[in-house]
């Protein structure tokens, strides 16, 4: 029986000499959402990037379903069932929002459909004719998000899921993630909404200098307020 759905121990992981991940290590188990939250610069999308295989660590294991997949390539972990909201949305611009979400879609028996994502973002099924680049910046929020559960994973990743974006659209994507949660969708997120963190997710783990300095459950990151002064900055 595995125990978590992705267990990332003692990972290192450098840009040519500049080592960023010093022995990092988390964990998320099946149907959990947890995040990963710091300050500017200490790591956070090192960490998502090393776990995507798209910088790969140069020591340290990262196992999603018990099977190991440091060293694999990009295309090969999102295979696997890992979905990426990538930092800067980076959707396709010049294809419409339809062709974006089945651009990269892969169909499992009672997974994500047009329809389902159209669902969770009715604001999609209204602009499924319009490019990428037409949409505003929380319609391509929305249409990062679609894209990566027409995709099917089993662990969604978010980085930074709501920068930039007005505190309407931003409310909007928190219910949306707890409906996912809900569903049963594993979710690692990084965001610096502390609030709206502590109140969806299950656990938090903080990073400074690419290490992980604290973690734990919501009720004990909002009883340690010097703690989220001291990471955090708030």
């Amino acid at each position: 029986m595995v125990a978590d759905l992705l267990h990332v121990d003692g990972i290192e992981t450098c840009y040519g000499h500049s080592q960023v991940l010093f022995g990092l290590t988390l964990a998320i188990a099946p149907g959990e959402m947890v995040t990963l939250m710091g300050r500017n610069g200490m790591g956070k999308t090192t960490t998502v990037r090393s776990i995507m295989g798209l910088t790969p660590a140069r020591a340290g294991r990262i196992r999603f379903e018990g099977q190991e997949i440091g060293g694999l390539a990009a295309y090969r972990v999102a295979q696997r069932g890992i979905g990426l909201v990538p930092e800067g949305r980076q959707i396709f611009p010049n294809l419409s929002v339809r062709e974006n979400l089945l651009a990269t879609a892969v169909a499992r028996e009672n997974g994500w459909t047009l329809a389902r994502v159209f669902e969770l973002f009715p604001r999609l099924a209204e602009r499924a004719g319009s490019m990428g680049n037409q949409l505003s910046g929380g319609e391509q929020q929305m249409l990062a998000i679609g894209r990566a559960l027409m995709t099917n994973p089993r662990l969604l990743i978010l980085d930074e899921a709501t920068e930039g974006l007005a505190p309407l659209i931003r409310a909007e994507i928190w219910r949306c993630l707890a409906r996912l949660k809900q569903s049963g969708l594993s979710i690692l997120v990084i965001d610096k909404n502390v609030g709206a963190l502590m109140r969806v997710a299950d656990r938090h783990f903080l990073i400074e200098r690419g290490r992980i300095v604290w973690s734990g459950a919501s009720a004990a990151l909002a009883a340690a307020p010097d703690v989220q002064h001291r990471y955090l900055g708030v």
